[in-house]
């Protein structure tokens, strides 16, 4: 099985069309032999015949031979090739005929690409062959557009074929259409394509579809659960798991390249050049920087930096792409392949929090992982990724192949990012539940193990690691008990109790749960099972103790004797990107916001902050990451602006207002709204308020304000930024010092919440 198969086929076929035209002569006029041509289209006139494949025929005259003897030639042909059993599919135009329907379906104007002689007047055929072209040229971007709405109708009929049980080889989405497609694009001059990117994969395809043809002896394209086995033996595959895991990687590169093409088709340009990553920058008037060595260049993401010095471009920039919701440049994964071999070990602070960032993205996380998949480097990233790339499930509850289904679960659980207190171990875990899929034995125990040295690569600490690991020994428990347990049965409970003892695993281990039932599919998870589930939880939750209070930071004796002076103080030190801040002045009503804001305009973007009031002064701690277009740090010169902003000199709102006008504070993709709850657990002198929300620009400055409007005060606040998600503390009281009552602190939530949902600096 293979093209030359194929080809042989279709000379073969040549010869006895030949042979069948010549005879067919000799029945009709002298005067009309020279009159007509017999022509192959489509992918006999390609040269791809299998065994089940239509021969796709065109007669063409010059319209000067009589009705007659057109009408004795064409029979003269079709009648011995259907009693031979072939299957034909035929038309009879003149030259301007095949133009004209051509100028008006693009599906005959596609086939036409691929016009061949047979036999006949061989002039007929090269003119409609070059006319054919200049016109497809000519047209080029209504016909891409035609493309793109023709392969959509057959993902939405035939599904994709990447993540089906039984796919269609030619129709499915990634499929053999798609690829007669990017052809037809490539021809068009209006966008470059890589078809070389897709050489492999189309031979897979096809040896597929012939060997499915020559076993069935049908043409029908659909590879069944039932004929895997046997085009597996025939094609040499080791099983139907080997045949299946290349048809989804094949058909995975065939859609990632299609999306790609029409992505850059959409930008109205020629396909992004190649990267130097020394020789572009922020410099070149057709880049935008948004990261360091990130830019955005004709709606694309790509890296403009050197990865052999800085590695970590690699996750800034996918966690770009998908927060932005653009596309990671296929060419800038390319070369990151060419000059990554290995990632730093630990990941520093910032690769987890641009990872996590890029699994929170929900949609658009999916087509920037599918580029980093294509270019092999989530594999450096996470070298255990490769032994479940486009591993088949034989389960007929499974919609996708392992990595697939993954994938699908971290987009879930991006929809639950606010009904958890650690978002980015929820999404970590779900994209990481089903490592162990395909070893022998339980997949979740083995997949627990599994996923232990993955995360202490990323520098997850150990008490993370030990949670995650619990997620994903224990993520098919919930649903599990659910199901077949009864519920008001004590000893059904306290089994769950017994194996998650504390609330902020229970909280992740249902939201993974929900997750993983929604990616595998409706069958797998239903309204029943969901409430089954969130009443398990909700008396497992009973029993054991509620959510704790964060601790209130902490102060060395000498932060306590700055604060004690009542004067202005800010120090920084700088470790690799992050600096961290310590700040420390005269405390007053507002003073989060700020200074929150001071920094915002300072071009300095918080990753965490940690404050507390001592002795009539706020004790801040900050940790920030400088934008790309911030100047370099200088401790004196933001002490200087730190003091003209408390003295009033500075209009912190009104510089606000500037830097928001030109920067896109709403996210471009869709988020969760933000959440703030009054947490009821534990006795503190102040009440305490958690708040979660998408970060973004100006967010803390944003809550101060929405804190101080609301008539409260700040005590101390603890500010977490984790990958794109904003977890917050506050511990708020009244102007002189008093907790809120429970009415009183509700509704100080709601107006923060109604406030940052408004998002108006």
């Amino acid at each position: 099985m293979g093209t030359r198969e194929r080809r042989g086929r279709s000379y073969s076929a040549d010869a006895h069309l030949a042979s069948l035209f010549n005879d067919a002569l000799l029945n009709i006029s002298i005067s009309s032999r020279g009159s007509l041509a017999l022509a192959a289209v489509g992918g006999y006139g390609r040269g791809e015949l299998s065994p089940g494949s239509d021969l796709d025929l065109l007669f063409l005259h010059n319209g000067n031979i009589p009705e007659a003897d057109l009408t004795k030639a064409v029979e003269k042909i079709l009648y011995p090739l259907w009693d031979s059993g072939y299957s034909v599919d035929h038309s009879v135009r003149t030259r301007s005929e095949v133009k004209e329907i051509a100028d008006t379906d693009g599906r005959v104007a596609l086939g036409l690409l691929d016009i061949r002689w047979v036999a006949g007047n061989r002039d007929l055929v090269d003119t409609v062959e070059s006319v054919a072209l200049m016109d497809w040229r000519k047209n080029g971007a209504r016909w891409i557009n035609e493309l793109r709405k023709y392969s959509q109708e057959r993902s939405r009929r035939s599904g994709e074929l990447a993540y089906l049980l039984e796919p269609d080889l030619k129709e499915s989405r990634g499929g053999l259409r798609d690829i007669t497609a990017l052809r037809g694009i490539a021809k068009t001059d209006f966008v470059t394509v890589e078809l070389d990117r897709i050489a492999k994969a189309e031979s897979t395809l096809s040896n597929a579809r012939e060997a499915l043809h020559s076993i069935t002896g049908k043409s029908s394209d659909r590879l069944s659960f039932f004929e895997q086995d046997k085009v597996a033996e025939l094609l040499g595959y080791k099983d139907a798991d080997e045949l299946m895991l290349n048809i989804a990687q094949s058909a995975r590169t065939v859609d990632y390249l299609s999306e790609t093409v029409f992505h850059r088709f959409d930008q109205y340009r020629p396909a992004a050049k190649l990267f130097s990553f020394k020789g572009r920058g922020s410099n070149d008037e057709n880049v935008t920087e948004i990261a360091k060595g990130v830019g955005i260049y004709r709606g694309e993401v790509v890296i403009t930096g050197d990865l052999e010095i800085d590695p970590l471009i690699l996750l800034r920039a996918a966690a770009s792409a998908a927060q932005r919701g653009v596309p990671l440049s296929i060419d800038s994964c390319k070369l990151a392949k060419e000059k990554l071999n290995s990632f730093p070990e630990p990941w520093p602070r910032e690769a987890r929090e641009d990872f996590v960032a890029l699994l929170g993205a929900g949609n658009a996380m999916a087509q920037v992982w599918e580029a980093l998949d294509q270019a092999e480097l989530t594999q450096i990233l996470i070298p255990e990724w490769n032994r479940i790339r486009s591993l088949p499930q034989r389960n007929a509850l499974h919609r996708h192949t392992v990595d697939r289904h993954m994938v699908e679960t971290a987009l879930h659980a991006s929809l639950l990012t606010r009904q958890v207190h650690r978002p980015d171990l929820l999404l970590v875990s779900a994209l990481l539940h089903d490592m162990g899929k395909g070893l022998p034995g339980d997949h979740s125990i083995i997949g627990a193990e599994i996923i232990k040295p993955i995360l202490q690569r990323m520098g997850f600490s150990e008490n993370d690691v030990s949670i995650v690991e619990t997620l994903v020994m224990h993520h098919l428990l919930l649903a599990t008990v659910a199901t077949r347990r009864d519920l008001d049965d004590p000893t059904a409970i306290n089994s769950v109790c017994e194996l998650i003892s504390d609330p902020l695993t229970i909280e992740l281990l249902h939201a993974l749960s929900i997750s993983d039932g929604q990616a595998t599919g409706n069958t797998a998870w239903s309204n029943w099972k969901a409430s089954l589930v969130a009443d398990l939880v909700n008396r497992v939750k009973k029993q054991i103790s509620g959510v704790g209070l964060p601790p209130q930071p902490e102060f060395s004796e000498s932060e306590k004797d700055l604060a004690k002076s009542g004067e202005i103080h800010l120090s920084l030190i700088k470790r690799d990107e992050i600096t961290e801040l310590l700040i420390i002045a005269p405390d007053r009503p507002g003073l989060l916001s700020i200074v929150a804001g001071f920094l915002t305009i300072s071009r300095l973007n918080v990753r965490s902050a940690r404050t507390r009031t001592f002795a009539n002064s706020a004790v801040m701690r900050w940790l920030v990451l400088p934008d790309v277009y911030a100047p370099d740090i200088s401790e004196s010169a933001l002490k200087q602006s730190l003091i003209q902003t408390l003295n009033g000199e500075l209009d912190i709102a009104e510089k606000m207002k500037e830097r928001a006008s030109s920067y896109r504070s709403a996210s471009p993709i869709p988020v969760p709204p933000p959440i703030v709850e009054v947490i009821h657990d534990g006795a503190t002198e102040a009440t305490v308020l958690d708040v979660r929300s998408h970060d973004q620009m100006g967010l803390l400055y944003l809550l101060g304000k929405a804190v101080t409007e609301a008539g409260v005060d700040v005590r101390a606040a603890i500010v977490s930024t984790l990958g794109a998600e904003a977890c917050d503390s506050l511990y708020i009281t009244e102007v002189d010092g008093r907790p809120l009552d429970p009415k009183r602190a509700l509704a100080v939530a709601q107006s923060i919440e109604q406030q940052l949902r408004a998002n108006k600096i």
